[in-house]
């Protein structure tokens, strides 16, 4: 049977649409269409201006809800956020490492994206606190990798604290790549915790060049307190997503060169 246009308007909808994708985590396009009894190409126009508003980010098929009351997605839950655009920048990502290197991959679902793609690629070390990109190179011959070690964060499964800061201060490498909870031109780096934010301070530091892998909602959000600045020249890898007011405020910089990963660069 077709649905109608639904009882409430375009406002009030996508208001609700954000009180249950608090509560609820992750929202289907169907579900929510036949919730409000409106098409699923209506839900999908509302969960895009949601996006685009810095409310939700979208999943396959739905959307789920970014940092609510400063509430830090989990890796599960973050694993099903911008999965195109995630697999797009890790690809973009991939081209710069080369033959021999040491690298720096931070924890994230991005970072683990990339490592994926580094499987089977000879003569590399990598160097990481994230349990995603160990699991995806624990089996693989060809790579020698390093963990870090330190205290593990449940909900983001990365090593932090002391120790990990202590085991990176006896290691250099070529390329650090980043992920980031949300990314400021003018502040950096935003994460929940500051042992985040130091441990990617150290990762900036003791490489040459540095990567900050963020897909579009990420940019100009600040759902915490926690930053690390970005000191020295770097690269930003974000997908076509981005907006050009949000990728002219890195631009303007003069030491962030942004790529944008299947689209305009």
């Amino acid at each position: 049977m077709p649905r109608g246009r639904g009882k409430t308007g375009a406002a009030q909808r996508r208001e609700q649409i954000k009180q249950l994708t608090s509560r609820a985590g992750l929202v289907d396009v169907e579900q929510l269409a036949e919730t409000f009894d409106v098409t699923p190409s209506t839900i999908r126009r509302d969960l895009a201006q949601l996006t685009a508003d810095g409310e939700l980010a979208r999943t396959y098929g739905g959307a789920i809800a970014t940092s609510t009351a400063g509430q830090e997605p989990s890796l599960g839950q973050r694993a099903t956020m911008a999965v195109a655009q995630k697999e797009q920048i890790a690809r973009l990502a991939s081209t710069f490492v080369q033959e021999g290197e040491t690298l720096i991959l931070d924890a994230g679902t991005t970072t683990g994206s990339l490592a994926r793609r580094l499987r089977g690629r000879s003569g590399l070390t990598v160097i990481t606190n994230g349990m995603t990109t160990l699991a995806e190179l624990s089996d693989d011959e060809h790579v020698h990798v390093i963990g870090l070690g330190g205290d593990l964060r449940n909900i983001s499964q990365g090593f932090v604290g002391p120790l990990a800061e202590l085991a990176l201060t006896r290691l250099t490498a070529d390329r650090a790549f980043l992920g980031a909870d949300s990314l400021d031109a003018r502040l950096g780096i935003c994460e929940a915790s500051p042992v985040q934010t130091r441990l990617k301070e150290l990762m900036m530091d003791h490489a040459d060049h540095v990567y900050v892998l963020a897909d579009s909602s990420k940019l100009g959000r600040a759902p915490f307190d926690a930053w690390a600045p970005i000191e020295q020249p770097w690269t930003l890898i974000t997908d076509a997503g981005a907006t050009e007011e949000q990728l002219a405020l890195f631009r303007a910089r003069g030491d962030v060169t942004v790529l944008v990963a299947g689209g305009r660069g």
